[in-house]
């Protein structure tokens, strides 16, 4: 198998210059796969629409979900809420052939394989807290009062589950018991939208926002499950770090107001080959 494995995140396609920038999205080969880590959208039209477009030009689309994706807008026709919303999700991947956390774990045989592309969707549980705080109640309250609250507190209902932070657990207790099948002879690709570690958060404009960017339950994950490479997003902070000498690839695009001052949007990251050096945290 040639071509190429590809990363992107954060495509945000219900603004305009990110809607036009993903219609022009094209593979190097016909042999190219494309990893989505979340964030995609909110309405499911619009993740529809940029899924189907993306797996009709690529041989392999691999999908992990956003917290914007599991938003409930009020707009949306579809008003599904939590943990059923998700589930339509994957549904609704599984209709265009795009692989989610809840699939069989496709095996990328390309260049730097062969290695299993692991999506996750584990979510996050306030574990990232904001300097000085001890509690999610501590961290919340420092971010009202700062006014950095995330959307996610409106908009992403962790129905049947009474919190964010109980569908977060249900989720690593799903991910883990899969996981542990994993064939212990390959190495991993694992795909969060959310980082696996805090560090990524450190560089943050805002470090209250921290608290909605992952759970400190899988910072062993990298280790534990083999990583080759860990694919993540969310931050809107494109970058490579190098972890324990395990990369990180954060491969969003973002909105425009950020990408406009790069000079345009990112295009998609190689996972591999290998991408270059990056930074080391």
């Amino acid at each position: 198998m040639t071509g190429t494995l590809f990363a992107i995140s954060d495509l945000h396609v219900g603004y305009r210059e990110n809607r036009e920038f993903v219609e022009q999205l094209r593979p190097t080969s016909a042999q190219d796969w494309l990893i989505v880590a979340g964030d995609v959208g909110e309405r499911f039209s619009d993740i529809e629409w940029a899924l189907r477009g993306l797996r009709e030009r690529y041989a392999a689309v691999i999908w992990a979900p956003g917290n914007h994706e599991l938003w409930t807008p009020p707009d949306d026709p579809v008003q599904l809420r939590g943990e059923a919303r998700y589930l339509a999700l994957v549904e609704l991947c599984r209709s265009l052939d795009v692989q989610t956390p809840e699939d069989p774990y496709p095996v990328w045989r390309g260049a730097g394989g062969p290695v299993s592309v692991v999506p996750l969707f584990v979510l996050y549980d306030y574990t990232f807290r904001p300097p000085g705080t001890h509690t999610k109640e501590e961290g919340l309250a420092y971010a009202h009062e700062t006014g950095i609250v995330c959307t996610d507190e409106k908009l992403l209902h962790p129905d049947p589950y009474a919190s964010r932070e109980e569908w977060c657990d249900a989720r690593i207790a799903v991910t883990e018991r899969r996981l542990a099948e994993l064939d212990p002879a390959l190495p991993t690709v694992l795909v969060s939208h959310f980082p696996l570690r805090r560090e990524p958060t450190l560089v943050l404009r805002y470090p209250e926002f921290a608290q909605w960017c992952g759970t400190e339950r899988t910072a062993d994950w990298h280790r534990k499950y083999r990583a080759a490479v860990a694919v993540y997003g969310h931050l809107h902070i494109p970058r490579t770090l190098r972890i324990d000498d395990i990369r990180f690839e954060e491969v969003s695009v973002g909105y425009p107001r950020e990408w406009r001052p790069r000079g345009g949007p990112q295009g998609p990251r190689r996972v591999f080959p290998d991408s270059g050096p990056g930074e080391r945290s």
